[in-house]
This record gives C-alpha cells, sequence and structure tokens, in this order.
C-alpha cells in the first residue's frame, strides 16, 4: 500500500497483460460493491415485517434464527433467496469483471451464492460455487446428493405468505426421505455436492495445476476472514510458492497480507467498481 493509487493502478494493468493464467477468488465484499448489501436500507425496504416480528438485524444474522415451525422459516427463506438471486440482474461490477478478463486463460472460484458470475457472463465451467447456490433446495440431512431448482417454489412461497408463514402445504419435503428440506449452503456436516460441485471442483484443480509455476495473476476480490481457508490463504501461499505469480487483493478493511509475499501482492483499499473500470482503460 506504499505505492499511489495510479502506482498500483499501473502495476497490475501490466501483471494481468503479461499473465498466463487469471484466477479470480470472489467473496462477500465483492457483492456489497457490486450493491447486493445484507444490510441497510436494501434489508428494511424488504424485511420490514419479518423486522417488526423477530426483531432482524440483518440479512446474516437473521440466516441463522431458528424459527420455530417451517412454515415460518420458508417464508423468510423465500424472500431472502428471491431478492438476492431472482429479483436482481447482472451487476455492473460483475459484468465488468468479465470484459476484463474474458481474453484471458482465467478460472473463478466464489464463497457467494447468488450466481452473479454467471449472470455476468461467465461461463458455468469457468465458476466454481464452492459453498453452494440460492438456486436449489437439498435433503436437510443429504439422505442424497440430488439438488432441486426453486424459482417456482419460491415465487409461490411469497405470494401465499400471510403474517410471515407460508400455508403448510407449500413447505418443501425431501422425496426420498420425507424429511425437511434446507437451502444448499455450506453450513453444516449435512451439505450435499451434488454431479455438477464434484465437476467444478475438478475444472479448478485442473486449473491450479496447468498454472502452477507460470506467470499467473491472483485476484482477490472482496474476501474476508469468514472462511479464508477456501480463498484468502490458498492465494497467498500459492503467491508464496510461485515467483513469477502476483497477487492482487481488493480489501477495504483487511488489505495487509503475509509479509513473505508483500513484495509480489499489489492492494487496494479503493472501491472495487472504481478499480476495476480504471483497469479497463
Amino acid at each position: 500500500m506504499k505505492d499511489s493509487y495510479q502506482t498500483r493502478l499501473e502495476k497490475s494493468k501490466k501483471a494481468m497483460e503479461e499473465a498466463e493464467y487469471i484466477l479470480l477468488g470472489g467473496g462477500a465484499g465483492l457483492s456489497a460493491a457490486a450493491g447486493i448489501t445484507y444490510s441497510g436500507k436494501r434489508f428494511t425496504d424488504h424485511f420490514s415485517e419479518f423486522i417488526a416480528k423477530y426483531r432482524f438485524k440483518d440479512l446474516y444474522t437473521s440466516s441463522f434464527y431458528p424459527f420455530e415451525t417451517e412454515e415460518e422459516k420458508w417464508a423468510y427463506w423465500a424472500k431472502h433467496i428471491s431478492l438476492n438471486r431472482y429479483e436482481i440482474d447482472a451487476t455492473k461490477l460483475y459484468m465488468d469483471l468479465f470484459q476484463l478478463v474474458k481474453e484471458k486463460n482465467y478460472f473463478v472460484i466464489s464463497t457467494n451464492v447468488e450466481s452473479q458470475f454467471e449472470k455476468g457472463g461467465f461461463p458455468s465451467d469457468k465458476v466454481f460455487e464452492i459453498q453452494g447456490n440460492y438456486s436449489y433446495l437439498q435433503c436437510e440431512k443429504g439422505c442424497h446428493n440430488k439438488l432441486y431448482y426453486n424459482e417456482s417454489l419460491v415465487k409461490e412461497m411469497i405470494d401465499k405468505t400471510v403474517e410471515c408463514k407460508i400455508p403448510s402445504n407449500l413447505v418443501p419435503k425431501c422425496p426420498i426421505c420425507g424429511g425437511e428440506m434446507d437451502v444448499n449452503l455450506r453450513k453444516n456436516q449435512y451439505f450435499v455436492q451434488d454431479e455438477k460441485w464434484y465437476e467444478s471442483d475438478e475444472l479448478y484443480k485442473n486449473f491450479l495445476q496447468d498454472s502452477e509455476g507460470k506467470q499467473v495473476v491472483y485476484m482477490e476480490l472482496g474476501v474476508g476472514f469468514n472462511t479464508p481457508g477456501i480463498i484468502r490463504y490458498p492465494f497467498e501461499r500459492m503467491t508464496y510458492h510461485n515467483e513469477r505469480a502476483t497477487l492482487i487483493r481488493f480489501n477495504k478493511d483487511h488489505p495487509e497480507g503475509f509479509k513473505e509475499t508483500q513484495d509480489k501482492t499489489i492492494a487496494f483499499t479503493e472501491d472495487i467498481q472504481g478499480v476495476i473500470t480504471a483497469l479497463m482503460r
């Protein structure tokens, strides 16, 4: 961070131009920068009834609330899923990221679950959503590894929600064991990794293997410390072990990294959209 903003921009442009491979790692800060925020006006405008009833503070902590009934749980989750997955189109930031790297040999690993990379233009075989996706339901106990697309069900749940509850006949049940269903998000040991998940995992591993020792840029985009072992620490480690690697970190709160990789790291605390726009010029 000792370099000026302009110097960091120029270094980043040069690194990306010379890169043989670019690996993007997307975290919650990226979607927040794109406007998909979990608190503030966006939250209060859409969840006023739930805030009044349950005293919710934001969309993150409310997702851990222990609802007493499945009817209440799914009234909440239907709105949560719809707002973040179905009601929002591709955002400018994600579309710009695609334009920035589309001519390069790239891959994306993301802990985000709202499909913005694919909406922004990234092909599905170039994106690994390792933590799940709002679009799918799974057996709550993971009794089998099939996922179920939920868009029409979510819409019906919202249309028929009354006083923060859905009708009992809309509560989803596992077609195999008859038990409860859950959103396909990694939050416990029952998270379902379906066939597509394993295919994406293999594509990611192949990309890492192919790029090992090559001229690589690791773009770490809004990755915090909720799950640093998925993107942040591996990117640091791969940068350390590859003398030809550059780590470009976008993080307004935690730009600092390992001291061993400081000379190969370009950090931005500035607005991600602004930096990406500048890199595209």
